[in-house]
């Protein structure tokens, strides 16, 4: 694809993945139990929290790897809708697999397949893309190009991205000690800046997270950070806003993601190049319209 497909391809993906949906209510992925009470084997703050924070990346890249569950909330036609996905991510590199389901009409059936994710340093490939995808290929994305560094575009957000937005933690505060799936764990809350986190990110992902400081409404993006006793990220609830098409309203996506089961194993077999769909995708318009061959694009292989 070239530079104009790029762009185009970032807000296709966004439209069917997130502003297509127009029907489903989910709850939001808490995973936390207590309000401050102390837990067991974390003992109060440990330096400043800004200092902490910046160094979470970090620490999950030397952690190697673990599972991952995440939730995606937004509003979209005055209903509130919420995309979950459950898989596994390296940190060390930046490869994960993901399977995002999302929401049931209201009448509880299933209006989509699982799309099926692999997350790669500079690109996003996902299966049952639907929008006349077939069934048997992928769709291969540069997240580069993607207006939100892919931290919404798949309806889930890169564990590794979004640890990343933390190097870019203007202020935050140590709100004491709580829970998060039965691990003691501190609690933080803070703003980062997308534009200070690029410049302090590693070169590989330091392309999504200028982008996204471009493309989004805003740059500061408001978190609520949960780290155990090592360190490591155990839940990240984070804010983006980005503004929708041609009614140029922000709208705003919390995205949760819990980490857990650290060490395990994580196997990602990329598509071969025969398999990464090369042709037509219908887009939905900016005011989540009928798809039509009329509003499509050419989606790129490698």
């Amino acid at each position: 694809m070239d530079r104009r497909q790029h762009r185009r391809a970032g807000r296709t993906v966004v439209a069917v993945g997130i502003m297509g949906i127009t029907a489903g209510l989910g709850a939001a992925v808490t995973g936390c139990s207590g309000s401050g009470a102390a837990a067991e084997g974390v003992n109060g703050p440990v330096g400043d929290p800004v200092t902490v924070l910046h160094g979470a990346a970090d620490t999950l890249r030397d952690a190697g790897s673990s599972k991952v569950s995440t939730s995606m909330e937004m509003a979209t036609g005055g209903t509130r809708v919420t995309i979950r996905g459950r898989g596994v991510y390296d940190y060390r590199r930046r490869l994960g697999h993901l399977t995002v389901v999302l929401p049931e009409d209201p009448t509880g059936a299933s209006q989509h397949r699982p799309i099926t994710e692999l997350l790669t340093p500079g690109a996003l490939f996902m299966k049952n893309r639907g929008a006349g995808v077939p069934a048997d290929k992928w769709v291969r994305v540069e997240t580069a190009a993607l207006s939100d560094g892919n931290l919404v575009t798949g309806g889930a957000t890169d564990p590794s991205t979004a640890a990343e937005v933390l190097r870019g933690t203007r202020t935050a505060t140590y709100l004491g000690t709580t829970e998060v799936g039965g691990t003691g764990v501190r609690h933080y809350r803070g703003t980062a800046d997308l534009s200070v986190a690029a410049r302090g990110a590693p070169a590989d992902v330091r392309a999504c997270l200028e982008a996204a400081a471009r493309g989004f409404a805003t740059a500061q993006v408001p978190f609520d950070a949960y780290l155990d006793d090592q360190g490591r990220v155990r839940k990240l609830r984070q804010r983006f806003s980005f503004v929708n098409g041609r009614q140029k309203t922000p709208v705003a996506v919390a995205s949760t993601t819990l980490l857990y089961g650290f060490g395990a194993p994580v196997d990602v077999l990329l598509p071969r190049s025969r398999d990464i769909y090369a042709g037509w995708i219908a887009e939905d318009d900016d005011q989540g319209g009928d798809k039509g061959a009329d509003k499509g694009r050419r989606e790129g292989g490698n």
